[in-house]
């Protein structure tokens, strides 16, 4: 088959690949033609896709999809069918995983299948038996969502043990050497940047997270051996220099942790390390602090959430402030960055909540800070309780961004929490050392313009 995995254009300020994709290229490119489009990357909006789309004559498409990415998938979907009707049209990702019946009510029928949770079985599998083209029996393909008898059969998710067994994300599909000066993190020591990962899972219960929705709540981990080896492919053949590792929880098993880096100052290879999802700040201890610095760690993202042990408690995340507090002087011990990561408009939140958190976030001694706008992702326990409560009904799903405030809890309206989200920020950036200090990490004038754009989309943008 000809297959075309396409990451969704949208107003994301940051760019960089997508790893899901690259592994399952690699899942899937053993019999057949496989390419991996980022729109985000190639600025492509639905006309050049569909131009895209058309000129390649495919067989399939698959996109990964988040919330903000239905209705550019929806118009794409139905603008395939109507070039090419037999086209098998597929959609994975947190959004069709946490709520698969009423994605397919969302895209009609020019959707054929969904794969909820991870997919590199299940997607060569559902190839093959396409391809055979005799009697197809779709219930034993792992993760698999399908219309039968006008019926939506969602099959049990699979979950792998044996991360080392997929291989590699197609990293020559990929070619992260060539995206831009405006990866996840925004600020960067070296470049060019690849990010990687480590873990699948998570068996935190946060309220407001979907993470383990994907990836399930125990955690795989690749082998230590693995990686070392990726990040010397990724350092010898796309010229890599700095990683981002993007999982969540690398730091959850800390003498998994430690071997790796004690491995990879082994290498002895020039790069720096970062992030820039975040980590938890209760999983940290000197010793690994020690060599997260010496194997090249220079900035540590924390999902700090809320200045309210109030808030905290309901979020189930598992921090007090005092912890907190406590686990930033410890990373500043070593001499290491930090930067934080904050919601605006939890559910039940106060005005007084909010004010705690940004003056909380005012005095840990941070670089950065990103206060997020609270997001009530399909799935996570808040939106089940707001959806339970009836509050569902006036979030604005067409702009399901941070920075567009789709949703606002009770004595609030969303014009007040974008008010408060600015005030946050202003509050943060406009301080002398800080300016001083994110001046001193622009690396070029493109890196600048990123930069710009990304102050453009959280400060100015309505």
């Amino acid at each position: 088959m000809k297959i075309l995995l396409i990451k969704p254009y949208n107003v994301s300020d940051h760019i960089q690949p997508s790893l899901g994709l690259g592994y399952l290229a690699t899942a899937c490119r053993n019999n057949n033609d496989v390419a991996i489009l980022d729109c985000i990357k190639e600025n492509l909006k639905i006309d050049g896709l569909i131009a895209k789309i058309n000129d390649l004559n495919l067989d399939l498409v698959g996109f990964q999809c988040y919330t903000f990415d239905l209705p550019f998938i929806k118009e794409v979907l139905k603008r395939c069918k109507s070039l090419k009707k037999n086209i098998i049209t597929v959609i994975g990702g947190p959004h069709p995983s946490a709520v698969p019946r009423e994605s397919f009510e969302y895209f009609k029928d020019n959707l054929d299948f969904i794969f909820v949770g991870e997919a590199e079985i299940g997607l060569p599998l559902l190839i093959q038996k396409l391809e055979d083209n005799s009697f197809i029996d779709f219930s034993e393909i792992p993760g698999l969502a399908y219309r039968e008898n006008n019926q939506i059969h969602i099959n049990r998710q699979v979950f792998i043990d044996d991360l080392d067994s997929l291989g590699m994300p197609s990293w020559d599909l990929i070619h992260p050497e060539q995206y831009p000066e405006c990866q996840h993190g925004a600020f960067f020591r070296k470049f060019p940047i690849a990010p990687i990962t480590i873990t699948r899972g998570c068996p935190f219960n946060c309220t407001f997270c979907a993470g383990n929705i994907v990836g399930g709540k125990k955690i795989r981990r690749h082998s230590i051996d693995f990686m070392l080896k990726q990040i010397k492919y990724l350092y010898d053949n796309h010229n890599i220099r700095e990683f981002h590792i993007i999982d969540d929880n690398f730091t959850f098993d800390k003498n998994d942790a430690k071997e790796f880096l004690r491995k990879l100052i082994g290498l002895n290879l020039d790069i720096s390390w970062a992030v820039p999802n975040g980590i938890r700040v209760d999983t940290l201890d000197e010793e690994l602090l020690g060599l997260m610095k010496k194997s090249g760690l220079y900035l540590i993202s924390l999902g700090i959430e809320s200045g309210s042990d109030r808030i905290l408690k309901l979020m189930k995340k598992g921090t007090t402030l005092k912890g907190i507090r406590e686990g930033i002087n410890l990373i500043h011990k070593f001499k290491m960055q930090t930067a934080g990561f904050f919601i605006i408009g939890f559910p039940t939140e106060t005005k007084e909540d909010i004010k705690k958190t940004i003056d909380f976030s005012l005095d840990l001694g941070l670089i950065r800070a990103n206060y997020f706008a609270y997001l009530p992702f399909p799935g996570t326990d808040s939106y089940n309780e707001l959806r339970l409560n009836g509050e569902l009904g006036n979030v604005d799903w067409e702009n399901f961004y941070f920075m567009s405030v789709p949703y606002a809890p009770k004595d609030f309206d969303r014009k007040q929490i974008r008010a408060l989200q600015r005030y946050a920020f202003f509050r943060f950036y406009i301080r002398p050392h800080i300016i001083w200090k994110n001046i001193l990490g622009i690396k070029s004038f493109r890196h600048f313009k990123f930069l710009l754009k990304r102050f453009f989309h959280w400060i100015v943008m309505n």
